[in-house]
């Protein structure tokens, strides 16, 4: 199994930055890639940006331009830095572990744009 432990999150004015890291732990040899989802009150949960095992991303056109996926092999770590932030960003972060039985969730961070 995997374990994700998610930080990173907080209040920022628009326009601002930061950066949201997920440290995988566990069974990381099954992991085929890694993500970040968000989830704004009252809407459903959504992808935002992927990272795979050949280091291509893919990121959703809200954002793309704006966050940057990235993983340090090293630490079993992927980051998420969101710049250029807008107040349609705040919502709560979910990194996800994708393997072969399926999702594995962190248990999210809080991420607040204020206009």
């Amino acid at each position: 199994q995997v374990q994700l432990v998610e930080s990173g999150g907080g209040l920022v004015q628009a326009g601002g930055s930061l950066r949201l890291s997920c440290a995988a732990s566990g069974s990381i040899f099954s992991i085929n890639a890694m993500g970040w989802y968000r989830q704004a009150p009252g809407k459903q949960r959504e992808w935002v940006a992927f990272i795979y095992s050949d280091d291509s991303t893919n990121y959703a056109d809200s954002v793309k331009g704006r966050f940057t996926i990235s993983r340090d092999n090293a630490k079993n770590t992927v980051y998420l830095q969101m710049n250029s932030l807008k107040p349609e960003d705040t919502a709560v972060y979910y990194c996800a572990a994708i393997t072969r039985g399926g999702p594995t969730w962190g248990q999210g961070t809080q991420v607040t744009v204020s206009s």
